[in-house]
């Protein structure tokens, strides 16, 4: 265009190795957020049918037919082996994070990225074909609980290997936005597990919710991997340096180690806080509360909407402003408002809508935190151990803090009398989070992955 054509020409089209980067980074968006959703989808519905499930597997004598199996010590008892049963799992997620990030280091993430979501798929649709202890006797709870460890290894190399694909594709500058997709599928598998849970506890009886319709949102596990098990053979590798070969030096793994240690801590509030309000919330309103199942799951949508509603927006601010600010605010939140949110849940003078208020923002808190949180992983791991080392920090943060959160609170709850303690619980990770997020570099943002 020159001074006097007042018609400048069209931009010009984008590059061809453009077009195709953007598409290749839409595909790797949809496919690691395809198999998370799969993955959080089931542990929703695990965490909101945990009563039904202490009925049917880890109750003596239940017959599978009705009640709510919580009564009682003998119910509370089934619980504590339920949440045991849940936290089992977490604790393979490690073991899953340093087999299948290794692949994905060395193999590339693909190949694993299928591997982990066929696997979870196939164990949570053998959870919904298994035979309850009524049939069986005490095989039951032993065969729900070698499941479990199944989706923990497939869980645990999940997250390396989405978070990774997703954030190697992202430009320099909107990592946070990518990786905030990773979060968001999580809590849009979390609301599909419990809308499902909840959908079925409204069309059908008690009775027949305990006999066989508990086994519905399991099974409904096999289209949904399918889709995603379609998605991921059709990814490309993420551009850049090819895989990793051989083994990681002396020096190589000692710096792994730290950087492990202190992800850790920088999402240890993120993995209390978030299974604390998302998906123990449904059992103690029942078990401590006295809440119904349906009162119960609805105060669990809610949460996970407010989780949903915080992340994009979360990751998008982190992209401008540094994950450091957006992440504390997230943790100090929930230390300065746990407890209050608790009491206005319990107190019998609050509105509805005060309670829809408390849990929506128990949730949002949570977003704050889960919304940068992949990316600023990503950002604190060379490619060479990309997969494994962000997995490994989250699958040990999980597995002590988000696998045990139903199984400490739960019990604590019985030993105490206490029935704060998840606000304790949640608030004290999170304020020991706050010294290692304050660490964080203020320019990582911005700078290109190592």
């Amino acid at each position: 265009m020159t001074a006097s054509d007042p018609y400048p020409a069209p931009p010009a089209p984008a590059p061809p190795t453009a077009v195709r980067r953007g598409a290749a980074s839409r595909r790797a968006l949809l496919a690691g957020s395809a198999g998370n959703l799969v993955e959080w989808y089931e542990f929703g519905v695990y965490g909101c049918l945990a009563t039904v499930i202490a009925a049917n597997f880890f109750t003596p004598g239940a017959s599978g037919t009705g009640g709510t199996g919580t009564g009682g010590a003998g119910g509370a008892e089934a619980l504590v082996a339920t949440y045991a049963s849940f936290a089992l799992a977490f604790f393979f997620r490690p073991v899953g994070a340093v087999l299948f990030g290794r692949l994905g280091d060395r193999v590339g993430r693909r190949p694993a990225l299928i591997t982990v979501v066929g696997l979870m798929t196939l164990a949570t649709v053998m959870i919904g074909l298994l035979p309850t202890r009524a049939t069986i006797g005490a095989a039951a709870p032993w065969l729900l609980t070698l499941l479990r460890a199944l989706q923990g290894l497939s869980a645990g190399g999940e997250f390396g290997g989405a978070v990774s694909l997703m954030t190697e594709y992202a430009p320099v500058g909107r990592r946070g936005r990518y990786g905030a997709w990773q979060s968001f599928t999580v809590a849009l598998g979390l609301l599909a597990g419990a809308g499902t849970a909840a959908s079925l506890a409204s069309v059908l009886s008690a009775e027949a919710l305990h006999a066989w319709g508990w086994r519905i949102p399991f099974l409904l596990a096999l289209p949904l991997g399918a889709v995603a098990l379609w998605l991921r053979t059709a990814v490309e590798e993420p551009p850049g340096a090819p895989p990793a070969t051989g083994a990681v030096p002396r020096a190589g793994a000692r710096e792994l180690a730290r950087a492990v240690v202190l992800g850790i801590g920088r999402i240890m509030g993120w993995s209390a806080a978030g299974y604390t309000f998302l998906v123990v919330l449904p059992s103690y309103l029942q078990a401590t509360l006295g809440a119904s199942l349906r009162e119960a799951l609805v105060a669990t949508a809610l949460a996970n909407t407010g989780f949903a509603a915080a992340i994009l927006p979360a990751g998008a601010l982190s992209d401008r402003i540094g994950r450091r600010p957006v992440m504390l605010c997230g943790a100090l939140g929930v230390v300065v408002l746990a407890l209050p949110l608790l009491n206005v849940l319990q107190s019998p003078a609050s509105s509805p809508w005060a309670r829809a208020g408390a849990v929506l923002l128990a949730g949002a808190l949570v977003g704050l935190l889960a919304g940068p949180g992949p990316a600023m992983l990503a950002e604190m791991f060379p490619r060479r151990v990309r997969c494994t080392g962000l997995g490994l920090a989250y699958s040990l943060a999980n597995a002590v803090f988000s696998g045990c959160a139903g199984l400490v609170i739960t019990a604590l709850i019985a030993a105490t009398g206490d029935t704060a303690v998840p606000a304790y619980y949640a608030a004290g990770a999170c304020a020991l989070s706050c010294p290692a997020l304050l660490a964080l570099r203020g320019r990582d943002h911005r700078e290109p992955l190592r």
